[in-house]
């Protein structure tokens, strides 16, 4: 969702802000649904709302007339300033832009009523390109710094979640994916974007993949939980492993929190925030940090099935197993209790999908890998998996 503002120079004019701090973003929405309503804003990009999404940030450093932003020669998302700083060459690649709600998913172009909006101009972004695209090459500046030779750059998918789902290692369409991690980003794979009425009030975005796919998906509020209360603990164990142990020998409270209501998004405490989200429920308090984590972990299996139910309603993708990648794949209990809550068999891993979706895509543009399924067979032929039945 971040973006660097350069000057004509091409130097950064500041540094970029993360998406998390809400500096000005509070109330942005609203505010500019009433010059464009909300259901337009969709209709135009698919794209699931979150008051952090590019568009709102750019929207409030426009209201609030931010120098960098209004001096800016580009604007540059964060993959694309990495880009622009190795080789020179301002590009704006088609997975990251696809997240921003400014890019028409139809038409794979930059909305230019959006970007009337928020004071900007399609030339700000620089050219298109598609995962896979060779850039340019090394900057001499860069290569004396380094000592490298000008080695090509590759456009690979930008956004860590494209480049994840490339290298799911499923070997038929029939599948869903969980990105699991601090975000959990659930969702299915389709040939064209999903928008109507149904995904509109459901909230699930239509993000670029690789091979002109759509990420049809709902980002959910992953195991930051777990990690928020972790900071607050004095008496849990640091060893992670241990503390799941721990987690799934104690007693479930029988607790479901949700994980993306927005007391949960960023409190100064969350393990008080669960504990006002049970009494605003009128449910149990989980009591200690194995019952607190083993309520985290049953609330997560439980979102993901609502997700998985809703994803059936709404994509034409039969949905007969859920491939687990990233980090949170190597949870075993947090895995078999997803399957057993979505009633469907888990394929667990890899871990590292990010890294390896981003190497094969530049494999790709060597044409070492041929298509999506060659690629994801090199996958499924480089990593141990693991499954857990329903």
């Amino acid at each position: 969702m971040d973006f660097v503002c350069f000057g004509a120079d091409g130097l950064p004019l500041r540094n970029p802000v993360s998406y998390r701090d809400p500096y000005t973003t509070h109330g942005i929405m609203e505010r500019l649904f009433a010059r464009m309503p909300k259901e337009e804003v969709y209709r135009r990009t698919g794209i699931q709302f979150m008051n952090f999404n590019s568009l709102f940030q750019m929207a409030a450093q426009h209201e609030a007339g931010d120098s960098a932003y209004h001096q800016a020669d580009k604007i540059l998302f964060v993959p694309d300033a990495l880009i622009y700083m190795l080789t020179g060459q301002a590009v704006c690649e088609r997975t990251i832009l696809s997240t921003s709600q400014l890019m028409n998913p139809e038409t794979g172009r930059i909305d230019g009523d959006l970007l009337r909006l928020v004071g900007l101009k399609e030339h700000q972004f620089g050219r298109l390109v598609m995962p896979g695209e060779r850039v340019g090459e090394l900057l001499p500046s860069v290569c004396r710094q380094t000592g490298m030779k000008p080695v090509p750059v590759i456009a690979v998918a930008g956004h860590d979640t494209a480049s994840a789902v490339a290298a799911v290692p499923a070997v038929s369409p029939d599948f869903a994916y969980l990105s699991c991690g601090t975000w959990s980003l659930l969702g299915v794979e389709c040939p064209q974007p999903v928008i109507s009425q149904q995904s509109f009030d459901l909230n699930f975005t239509n993000e670029g993949g690789v091979f002109g796919t759509t990420r049809l998906l709902k980002n959910i509020c992953g195991l930051w939980l777990l990690s928020r209360c972790q900071e607050e603990w004095s008496d849990a164990p640091h060893d992670v492993a241990q503390l799941i142990d721990e987690a799934m020998s104690s007693a479930s409270c029988g607790t479901l929190l949700n994980p993306d209501d927005p007391i949960f998004a960023n409190p100064s405490s969350m393990n008080d925030a669960i504990v006002a989200y049970c009494n605003r429920t009128h449910q149990q308090v989980p009591q200690g940090y194995a019952q607190t984590t083993r309520c985290i972990f049953e609330s997560l299996a439980n979102r993901y099935r609502e997700v998985i139910d809703m994803l059936r309603g709404l994509s034409p993708v039969s949905i007969s197993r859920l491939h687990v990648i990233g980090g949170g794949s190597l949870n075993k209990a947090l895995m078999q209790l997803t399957a057993e809550a979505t009633g469907l068999d888990v394929v667990a891993g890899p871990s590292e999908c990010t890294a390896m979706g981003n190497i094969l895509m530049q494999a790709f543009s060597q044409r070492l890998v041929d298509d999506i399924w060659h690629l994801r067979k090199i996958v499924a032929n480089s990593v141990d998996l693991q499954y857990y039945k329903h």
